[in-house]
């Protein structure tokens, strides 16, 4: 069974992780074909981890991580300082932070070299709450930049932040609605291309520049991509359309919505 909703699912927001990681998989998959014989499409991947010492961000890139159980690590602390004949009260422990975020990404590479030709960002709440994650990401869009690599930045998330690589003034009225995509050509930095993107309507299939030598642009469908994450995240048997999305929608698309899935005998 597919969405209700015509393009974007806004119930899909609350399940980003699963959603994000399908979405780079599922670009990587139909790009490849697309590409000449030395480009390749590649999933990167690496965690956001916030300092103690501020709220800025680093990125890492994991191989393997191993940890050691929190008890066990206590009672090898206990031993080296010795025996002794107080017996310390156990304390309640608990997690106080969320374990690092990771965040995927697509990239088109020189098979030879491995140069980046074009990075393409689905955004995630990393890139859009919080001071830190958006000064890194911001730090990540001028890095591709000025290195003349092209970005496309595809947010399909309302919460948060508008973080896109053009000034937020810049944006005409079609294109400020809940989702944004923008495309930078590596070699055009002074222009942005915009798709406009309403709830109600189909999301785009959008062009994914490569190099400037190249004849033409790669295709990418998105609905298609969305329909597939959908699809095969069985999220017609998980969500619950009865209910309001999260965050809500804001009116009128909140009537919209409500008129739609009464439609489809949702409510």
């Amino acid at each position: 069974m597919t969405s209700p909703f015509p393009g974007m699912d806004p119930y899909l927001e609350a399940y980003w992780g699963d959603v994000h990681t399908s979405l780079a998989l599922y670009a990587r998959d139909d790009i490849n074909p697309q590409l000449p014989g030395d480009l390749v499409a590649r999933v990167e991947e690496y965690l956001a981890v916030e300092t103690d010492e501020s709220d800025a961000v680093s990125g890492y890139y994991p191989d393997v991580q191993i940890a050691e159980p929190r008890r066990k690590a206590a009672r090898k602390k206990a031993s080296a300082r010795g025996a002794s004949t107080l017996t310390a009260t156990e304390p309640v422990v608990i997690d106080i932070r969320q374990e690092p975020q990771t965040r995927r990404s697509v990239r088109i590479l020189e098979k030879t070299g491995g140069k980046v030709i074009t990075a393409i960002e689905f955004l995630s709440l990393a890139n859009k709450v919080g001071a830190g994650g958006r000064r890194a990401y911001e730090e990540k869009q001028n890095d591709f930049i000025a290195s003349g690599v092209s970005l496309v930045e595809i947010d399909l998330l309302r919460e948060g932040r508008y973080v896109l690589y053009p000034d937020a003034a810049k944006v005409p009225p079609e294109c400020r609605g809940p989702y944004r995509i923008c495309v930078v050509r590596g070699w055009r930095r002074g222009r942005a291309e915009l798709y406009p993107l309403s709830l109600r309507e189909k999301l785009p299939t959008i062009r994914i520049p490569l190099r400037k030598t190249d004849p033409g642009d790669v295709l990418l469908d998105l609905q298609l991509l969305m329909e597939r994450c959908y699809v095969n995240g069985r999220y017609a048997e998980t969500i619950d359309y009865r209910i309001d999305p999260l965050p809500p929608l804001a009116s009128p698309d909140a009537a919209w919505a409500d008129k739609l899935l009464k439609k489809h005998g949702f409510r």
